[in-house]
C-alpha cells in the first residue's frame, strides 16, 4: 500500500467514525473530514433532518467548519474525505472552495454527481478542476448505510405490525 493510500484510508476512517455519530442521531450516515497539508482542520456529518436544513449534508458542514477554521471561504490545497459519493449541490459547493482533492467511499447511484448519474468535476467549461479519487474503503462505507436503511426498514415494518 502507497503512503498516499494509507493516508486517504486513516481520513476515510475519521469520516466514517463521522459517520456513526449521523446514524446516531437518526440521520443519513455520512461524515466528511476536511484535511490541509495532512491535518484535519473541520469534520462534519449528516444534519439535515435534526437541523431542518436540506443544505446541511456532510460535506457541506464540514466545508462551512474548515473555512471557519481556516479564516477564508476558498480552501485551496484542501482535500475533503466523505464516506458516500458527493451529489450536485456538495460537488458545486466543493468546487467553489477551490478544493485540491475529493476522495470519496460508496459510490451513490441515485444522486452521485462524480460519475453515478453525472460527473460535474469533470466539466472543462467549469473554471476550477478538483482531483477527485472514488472508492476508498468503499465497502465499509456502504456497509454503514445499508445497515442504516435496513434497520430504517425494520423500525417501519415494526411499527407496521403493531
Amino acid at each position: 500500500m502507497t503512503q498516499q493510500m494509507s493516508a486517504d484510508a486513516g481520513f476515510m476512517q475519521l469520516a466514517l467514525a463521522q459517520a456513526q455519530i449521523a446514524r446516531e442521531s437518526g440521520e443519513v450516515p455520512v461524515g466528511a473530514v476536511v484535511v490541509k497539508d495532512g491535518v484535519v482542520v473541520a469534520v462534519g456529518y449528516n444534519r439535515p433532518i435534526g437541523s431542518h436544513d436540506p443544505t446541511a449534508h456532510a460535506e457541506i458542514m464540514a466545508l462551512r467548519a474548515a473555512a471557519r477554521t481556516l479564516g477564508n471561504y476558498r480552501l485551496p490545497g484542501c482535500e475533503l474525505y466523505v464516506t458516500l459519493e458527493p451529489c450536485a449541490m456538495c460537488a458545486g459547493a466543493m468546487m467553489h472552495a477551490r478544493l485540491a482533492r475529493v476522495i470519496y467511499g460508496a459510490a451513490d447511484p441515485k444522486t452521485g454527481a462524480c460519475g453515478s448519474v453525472v460527473n460535474l468535476f469533470e466539466q472543462e467549461k467549469l473554471n476550477h478542476h478538483t482531483d477527485l479519487w472514488g472508492g476508498v474503503m468503499a465497502e465499509q462505507c456502504a456497509a454503514l448505510l445499508k445497515l442504516f436503511f435496513a434497520e430504517r426498514r425494520a423500525a417501519i415494518r415494526s411499527e407496521a405490525g403493531q
